[in-house]
């Protein structure tokens, strides 16, 4: 049973990510047709991802104290809801059946739903695991379930293309279904009782600031505005600097699949063929996302590009799931759901701020955001190697794993 439970949690986190990378390869360049500037769309994220970060660290909590189920099915429902929400207003301004002024504030609309609702599935799934797994295994059954949703973000630019071939409309209505599916699933096949419900009452809570969990926030923030930065900007750079080139759609969605491409198999080669230490994964997994922003600000030609994004994405698999696991490994069982709500309401902290400051980086020069973004990879190795829970998580695991 909880094997079938954890596959189904993989499926929605799947569904999930088909229609995040079709919505990041579609919503920007249409958007930008239909007359709004790259600020506007930045902030249609930006929107999102506060309205994520305000209700993340609650729905993790709620998970601890109600079950994970319960918690996993309404996030996957809303994050449906918000798909069908946020795309039909684009495809009706399109067709001249909606008025352009509306597109805005529907579009804000649309996101703040899978801000609110949609950011309950992930650490609801995670604290799930982290219930369900050994600490020697944490890492490597964390990384299977955050592969669950990268693969859909390879697939969704796929799968989506066949899909647009029926109506613009469709994939993204196949893609809410699939997570309503998934959340049947979960429904009948992971019980929604949690075995810590007793012990939070009496257990020491954690919160925003404790030495167990502020370390972890403030490494997952500054990860998450370089990655945010990448995402948001992909689409933008690409047209920019490589306008020269046919079928530039091709191109960005390329990206996007090669980015989670590298990042699947990041994840495989380093949590479960050749495991090493969440402490070496995450200073390797930072320096590589640095040097891919390097030579991706200073070259210009199309091949270094595709390399830049491949070592990215390296990087990045090596980084998210250490830095999930690492956290996990530093908590109390009853505060799981807890940490990681923490966790995942701070890596919208990214799309909140790249509209502030990454965007009007790169309205200056697009390479100087990829400098910057270098410069922030710099500022996390030094704090990984200097402070002292980090060492001390690195020398925990070795004795687990020993013994």
């Amino acid at each position: 049973m909880k094997s079938t439970g954890s596959s189904w949690l993989k499926f929605g986190l799947f569904s999930v990510g088909l229609g995040q990378s079709f919505v990041f390869v579609i919503v920007p360049p249409l958007a930008r047709d239909l007359g709004m500037t790259e600020i506007q769309t930045s902030l249609v994220f930006a929107f999102s991802a506060i309205a994520w970060a305000l209700t993340s660290a609650s729905w993790g909590r709620a998970s601890d104290r109600y079950g994970r189920r319960n918690i996993a099915m309404l996030g996957l429902i809303g994050y449906a809801a918000s798909l069908v929400t946020m795309i039909t207003p684009l495809f009706l301004v399109e067709k001249k059946i909606l008025d352009v002024v509306f597109l805005f504030p529907l579009l804000i609309f649309g996101r703040l739903l899978n801000g609110l609702l949609g950011s309950a599935t992930r650490p609801a799934a995670f604290a799930y695991v982290a219930d369900n797994s050994s600490r020697d295994k944490r890492t490597v059954k964390f990384a299977r379930l955050e592969s669950s949703f990268l693969l859909g973000t390879v697939a969704g630019p796929l799968i989506g293309g066949f899909l647009i071939l029926i109506t613009k409309e469709t994939p993204f209505y196949v893609f809410s279904f699939m997570a309503l599916i998934a959340s049947i699933g979960i429904y009948f096949n992971i019980d929604n009782t949690s075995s810590h419900k007793k012990v939070i009452e009496s257990s020491k809570k954690i919160s925003w600031l404790s030495k167990s969990i502020w370390p972890f926030l403030a490494l997952a923030s500054i990860a998450s505005l370089t990655q945010a930065s990448l995402l948001q900007s992909i689409g933008f750079f690409i047209f920019d600097t490589f306008s020269y080139l046919d079928d530039l759609p091709i191109i960005v969605s390329m990206s996007f699949a090669l980015l989670s491409i590298s990042t699947i198999v990041s994840q495989y080669l380093f949590t479960d063929a050749f495991p090493i230490s969440n402490f070496k994964l995450l200073i390797y997994g930072s320096f590589l996302i640095m040097f891919s922003y390097i030579t991706m600000g200073y070259f210009s030609k199309i091949s270094i590009y595709f390399l830049s994004i491949t070592i990215n994405g390296l990087g990045a698999g090596m980084l998210r799931p250490a830095l999930s696991s690492a956290l996990s490994l530093s908590q109390t069982p009853e505060n799981q759901g807890s940490a990681a709500g923490y966790l995942g309401s701070v890596y919208p902290i990214g799309h909140m701020l790249t509209p502030i400051i990454a965007m009007p980086i790169y309205a200056i020069n697009p390479s100087f955001l990829y400098y910057f973004s270098s410069i922030l990879c710099i500022s996390l190795i030094i704090f990984i190697i200097s402070h002292p829970i980090f060492r001390m998580n690195n020398e925990n695991e070795k004795s687990t794993i020993n013994s």
